[in-house]
């Protein structure tokens, strides 16, 4: 981890702290209004989106918890179990393969592999009362690609700002799924929760409201996003959601995904109740060979930098 010498610590404000988490190194970033763990050392995943003013953490933890992806000791190694014996939940990116294991020209890449997995550089970019920001950085290691993204917090502000870019380091065009895995579930998610998007997305009526326990599992994709896309969901109890926007010129779908608690064997067990509302450059979950055949995965030419933005903000729908 790269780090200012003699960084003072501060408790008001924005601000930041790097601890060790279940045995992870991590930065926490915060502000009057939200706390937002990631885990350098784990995927650069977002394990912690807490609203400080209701205690409401907006992403899904799994049951058996974060766990450090170097250690295999009771798991099996294989392409699938890479990913799924180390999924703590949480949001991470994904990159260069989404969905099923795959291979592309001659790399074999595990599911929703590699960069999941792997540990991150980070190096702290703004430490202010107005503002806090941290880079990560990561290159994979079977394809030439180097990926970076900045999460930065405002004082004042429910609002997480992400800022990426990734870069094809090799002299020939290569093809990717790039994509955020972002899950909801408890303490945040009840049947009835609503879905917004918009209008000129097509979505059966069905998939805009959570279903109850029980229902089967799915996965949706859907399109016709304009350049900027974007979500939201909320409570209709209380009015208390979160808003997703992005730059959809490059993650021109959403998966949505839905495990409702159908799932009896592995690896969910009937544990997991969720939905996933995940942004995403190709399409289906069969991996990148199947995104590549069906033109839907995103091509960066020799040497070229693609650059993306994401927000994440706390709302509350009006007359609640």
């Amino acid at each position: 981890m790269s780090y200012r010498r003699h960084r003072p610590a501060r408790n008001w404000g924005a601000r930041l702290h790097e601890i060790t988490w279940f045995g992870l190194r991590a930065v926490v970033l915060e502000n009057e209004l939200l706390r937002v763990t990631v885990l350098a050392d784990k995927g650069g995943d977002v394990a912690e989106f807490l609203d400080k003013r209701r205690d409401m953490d907006f992403v899904w933890l799994a049951p058996d918890g974060i766990r450090n992806p170097r250690d295999v000791t009771g798991g099996a190694s294989d392409d699938v179990a890479a990913f799924l014996d180390h999924y703590e939940g949480g949001w991470q990116e994904v990159l260069p393969n989404g969905g099923l294991p795959s291979t592309y020209r001659g790399a074999a890449l595990a599911q929703h592999g590699e960069v999941a997995g792997l540990p991150w550089d980070v190096e702290i970019v703004t430490d202010d009362p107005g503002e806090v920001a941290v880079r990560l950085s990561v290159r994979s290691r079977r394809m030439p690609l180097r990926v970076t993204k900045t999460f930065r917090l405002v004082a004042g502000r429910p609002e997480l700002l992400v800022d990426e870019e990734l870069t094809n380091e090799s002299g020939v065009a290569v093809e990717v799924m790039w994509g955020h895995h972002i899950v909801f579930g408890a303490p945040f998610l009840r049947p009835g929760h609503r879905i917004r998007l918009p209008e000129e997305v097509q979505a059966d009526a069905g998939l805009t409201v959570v279903p109850d326990y029980g229902e089967p599992s799915d996965i949706h994709y859907l399109t016709g996003f304009g350049r900027d896309g974007w979500y939201e969901i909320t409570d209709p109890a209380d009015g208390l959601g979160l808003r997703v926007d992005w730059d959809a010129s490059v993650l021109r779908h959403l998966w949505l995904w839905r495990e409702l608690g159908a799932s009896r064997d592995h690896p969910w067990w009937g544990r997991a109740y969720v939905v996933g509302l995940e942004p995403f450059a190709g399409y289906p979950t069969e991996g990148l060979t199947e995104a590549v055949r069906n033109g839907s995965a995103l091509t960066l030419q020799p040497h070229e930098t693609r650059s993306l933005w994401l927000r994440a903000s706390v709302i509350q729908e009006e007359g609640n």
